[in-house]
């Protein structure tokens, strides 16, 4: 793609040219450029029927200087425009080259009016003003006074106008009308093109108003507001109960919100335009509406909250979300207020006529100008800021500009106008042209104010010079080498400033110029004002008409500048600007394609087919210019949701195949209610929690029946999906996994979930019931059968612990212990015959219930039940585990009382654990083993016991 970016031609309206069409001028000041420009300017007359030599003479009357083309050359150049438009088969309007078709070929020919042409200076020529017409309307000539208009800022917004039948006035129709309904909205370009029209057939507007990013605001006396795109689809929002109750009267919107006033006089702000709850300001106190009133946006207080002030008998009141201050003014009541771009002042205008400008803290006087000794009648309409320092006021015809010294400049037009106040100037729409009126620039200033002595006007002087190969160059660039560098930026700088390309290009020149003196010079800041006036002259062109000058452009920066072309589907052209200023092209190539999938239409005839073919058409044009401009990292979610809003399901569904991340993919496809597409891209993307949010969301929106057999039907590839709904179904939802097992046939985890749950409950009769349903479970299933006998066991038990449990209401909780604990519970509470019976009825074997009392007397301490217990009858567990219990209790003389009985061979070492090592070597010499004694011998810890041993071993020998 080229580096240059060529004006755009696509959608191009017919006009009629001007003098200052850049189409018309020529490159080169040579005799056969001019003849060349000559022929072209004379086709181009010649095609425009019914203009006359006068009538030409009239759309070039301000002539400043002309090109000097010899008599011969301009002759010969008029000739062949006649005999071309002869030879076109039209009636020609020239008779040869007489002066009055000379005249106005020489008004065209002219070269851009020197800049200090539209120059008017003020405060006794210290500052300087220019007004200059950037674009003649299209429309028809009207009169504006019989509308109403909301105009956008920042250049590029103030391209748009709403305008609307003012219901309060009578009008006379007529050629100077147009041709608007009475329930109808237009938005224009500032060249007077038609963009959008909207028909309103809802309650009466209150007011109009611009968002940030191009969006247009209507707010009805109801509380409704709705933002408008230029395509003319809308979001519609409301000022809450109150306001629908009461009414809105009246409203002011800026660009990131808006404050409404009720019928009952309180104000309501809204912050953003994402349709959040309004806000309530403090209670003004008033009984009656304000004269006037304004607001200062967030971003301009110091306490970042919107200001309302309110014109109410002689003084301000100031209105914020806190508190409400009466700034105690003597000089109101005042019928206009007007806050400064940036917040700092306020103008105030009086019923006498008083304009009053104040810091908005009331603090500091700033200015008085009395309007009443001008002597203009008619109504004051409006009183606006022309950058921070300068006031606007309008009448019908007239605009006054006061100056922060007091003093005037006056601009007449004719019929009404409108002025909007930009942050370095104002733009005045009238019904034939919008201009442009600010404070000229220091920088163009210190360049081409006449006399000006500046190091950047000898380096642009220097520079002439050099072009007309005079000597003297090399003495204006030594006699400012110190300050050279600094007149290369000024001339960067007035580059920017200026509107016509040609004197951009020749500040930029003599800046180059002055930039080949330098040794050290960092060409960032050249290269860029270069790219900028690119651009910047793209979309100042006619058939674009966004006016926007370099400080908004660089207020507002470039990607809110291709956001506004996209909004006026200017896709090319923001393309090659995106493309050209290195910037991603995400948001252009989104725009476009849901601009495309807006426009295309399903065609269905006789069956579907035709609708799949158009969706996959529409689906490979988006998919290959994505792929080759946006280097394949763009999302396809925001292109593919557009297509499901407009009602191609189809087409979203391909789009989202191209998808590459699956957290974009899946939350449109749900929405879409696409369930198993969707379940299928959370699963193959791997990330849990978009499987459990696909999950959590079918599982509330589907019957049970329906999402379960969504993930049956899955099979293999939605296994991981089963898996973590079982899971978070146990440790969340057992409802909700026991439905899913018995869904899917699934009678092994059935029962255990059954058995899980019985394990928790403290209900007796749920219990039971929950090990009931495990046994059925279990006897479905022919390979688990002892499982099933197992469930029939335990409902036994709980039966019969619910019995214990009622007739031992005082012995503790039987019910959930297992058979062991039940016989051991018994027998602890005194109760031997029922751990008889549990024995017998449970056919728990000798040992496992020998042990059970075992331990149950020993922990209780009933040494001699436990002596009468091991004498009952021959023990089947042996008399071992009572001496290591015992043991383990720490009760070793009960435990050597037990060791007599036990085998012979254990008796010395358990007699050893017992640590009764007399009654050990008492068993050696019983035992006839002189070895085992000696030994006893020498391990024996205490000295007294050893001598015992001595005589042991004596008497053994």
């Amino acid at each position: 793609m080229s580096s240059e970016l060529p004006s755009p031609s696509h959608n191009e309206p017919k006009v009629k040219y001007s003098a200052s069409d850049p189409r018309l001028r020529p490159s080169s000041a040579s005799p056969e450029a001019q003849a060349t420009f000559l022929r072209r300017v004379g086709e181009a007359r010649a095609s425009q029927p019914g203009v006359s030599g006068p009538g030409r003479i009239a759309r070039a009357s301000t002539v400043v200087r002309n090109l000097a083309i010899p008599d011969m050359t301009f002759g010969t150049a008029l000739l062949e425009a006649t005999a071309s438009k002869n030879s076109m088969g039209g009636k020609s309007t020239y008779v040869g080259p007489n002066k009055t078709d000379a005249l106005a070929f020489k008004c065209v020919m002219t070269t851009p009016d020197h800049p200090t042409a539209c120059w008017d200076p003020i405060q006794d020529g210290t500052a300087f003003y220019r007004k200059y017409a950037v674009y003649e309307m299209q429309w028809k000539q009207m009169d504006l006074s019989d509308y109403i208009i909301a105009a956008a800022r920042y250049g590029g917004l103030i391209l748009l106008k709403a305008v609307m039948r003012d219901p309060t006035k009578l009008i006379v129709l007529g050629r100077g009308v147009l041709n608007l309904g009475k329930s109808e909205i237009r938005v224009y370009s500032s060249v007077g093109d038609n963009i959008l029209s909207v028909n309103w057939e809802n309650n009466k507007i209150v007011r109009f108003g611009w968002t940030f990013d191009e969006r247009l605001v209507v707010l009805n006396e109801e509380g409704t507001y709705r933002l408008y795109d230029l395509q003319g689809d809308y979001q519609q929002f409301s000022l809450g109960q109150e306001a629908m109750e009461v009414g809105i009267i009246d409203a002011r919107i800026h660009e990131n919100g808006l404050v409404g006033m009720t019928g009952g006089l309180s104000m309501l702000e809204v912050k953003g335009w994402e349709g959040t709850k309004p806000l309530s300001l403090a209670s003004s106190g008033l009984s009656e509406p304000p004269h006037t009133w304004t607001i200062i946006p967030p971003d301009q207080t110091i306490s970042r909250h919107v200001e309302a002030l309110l014109s109410t008998e002689t003084t301000i009141l100031s209105v914020d979300t806190l508190e409400t201050v009466d700034q105690r003014l003597s000089r109101g009541p005042f019928t206009h207020l007007a806050a400064s771009p940036n917040g700092k002042m306020l103008a105030l205008m009086t019923f006498t006529g008083l304009l009053w400008v104040v810091s908005t803290d009331f603090q500091h006087n700033r200015l008085e100008f009395d309007t009443s000794t001008l002597s203009i009648e008619g109504k004051l309409f409006q009183v606006e800021w022309c950058g921070n320092d300068a006031i606007l006021l309008t009448w019908e015809g007239l605009a006054l500009l006061v100056g922060p010294s007091g003093d005037s400049l006056k601009y007449f037009y004719p019929g009404f106008i409108h002025a909007v106040s930009e942050p370095d100037g104002l733009r005045i729409i009238s019904s034939i042209s919008c201009d442009i009126l600010e404070k000229v620039p220091v920088s163009v200033q210190s360049i081409f104010r006449p006399g000006s002595s500046s190091p950047s006007a000898i380096l642009f002087d220097a520079w002439d010079l050099f072009n007309r190969r005079s000597p003297k160059a090399d003495e204006h660039i030594r006699s400012i080498k110190p300050d050279l560098a600094a007149a290369v930026n000024e001339c960067i700088d007035a580059a920017g400033r200026e509107w016509e390309p040609y004197w951009q290009r020749r500040l930029l020149n003599a800046a180059k110029f002055g930039r080949s003196f330098l040794d050290l010079f960092n060409p960032t800041d050249f290269v860029n004002m270069g790219k900028t006036l690119k651009v910047l002259n793209a979309v100042r062109y006619y058939t674009v008409g966004i006016p926007i000058t370099y400080a908004q452009y660089t207020y507002t920066s470039p990607s809110h500048l291709i956001s506004r072309l996209t909004s006026r589907s200017f896709h090319l052209l923001a393309l090659r600007i995106s493309t050209y200023l290195d910037m991603k092209p995400d948001a252009v190539l989104k725009h476009w394609a849901c601009a495309k999938i807006a426009r295309s239409k399903s065609t269905v005839v006789g069956s579907g087919a035709s609708t799949s073919n158009d969706d996959n058409q529409v689906c490979q044009i988006i998919v290959q210019k994505f792929e080759s401009l946006g280097k394949g990292d763009i999302s396809y979610a925001d292109i593919a949701k557009r297509a499901w809003d407009v009602g191609r399901a189809g087409l979203a569904t391909k789009l989202l195949d191209h998808e590459p991340r699956a957290a974009d993919q899946v939350p449109l496809l749900l929405s879409m209610k696409e369930d198993q597409l969707a379940l299928t891209k959370a699963v193959d993307s791997g990330d849990t929690d978009l499987i459990y949010h696909v999950l959590l969301h079918l599982h509330k929106r589907l019957t049970l029946g329906n999402f379960f057999r969504l993930i049956e039907d899955g099979g293999p590839r939605l296994a991981l999906a089963s898996k973590l709904l079982q899971v978070y179904a146990r440790e969340q939802n057992h409802e909700l996994l026991r439905d899913f097992y018995y869904s899917d046939d699934r009678r092994l985890e059935s029962a255990i979930l059954a058995l899980e749950e019985a394990a928790s409950m403290t209900d007796p009769i749920a219990k039971v019931a929950s090990v009931k349903a495990a046994q059925k479970f279990f006897s479905e299933d022919k390979d688990r059968s002892f499982e099933a006998k197992m469930m029939e066991e335990s409902v036994r038990l709980l039966t019969y612990q619910q019995q214990l449990e009622k007739e031992t209401p005082n012995f503790g909780p039987f019910i959930g212990l297992s058979i062991n604990a039940t016989i051991k519970n018994c027998i602890l509470n005194g109760m031997p015959k029922k751990a008889d019976k549990v024995k017998g009825d449970f056919k728990v074997p000798d040992k496992r219930f020998w042990y059970l009392k075992m331990q149950a007397l020993v922990e209780m301490g009933d040494f001699e039940s436990l002596d009468a217990f091991a004498r009952s009858k021959k023990s089947p567990i042996g008399y071992e585990p009572f001496v290591y219990h015992l043991l383990e209790k720490g009760h070793r003389r009960e435990a050597s009382s037990y060791i007599a009985r036990c085998d012979a061979s254990r008796r010395v070492d358990l007699y050893i654990e017992c640590e009764d090592w007399r009654l050990a070597g008492k068993e050696c010499k019983d035992r006839g083993n002189k070895a085992r004694l000696e030994q006893l011998k020498r391990t024996c810890p205490d000295a007294m016991v050893v001598r015992e041993l001595e005589t042991l071993l004596l008497s053994m020998s």
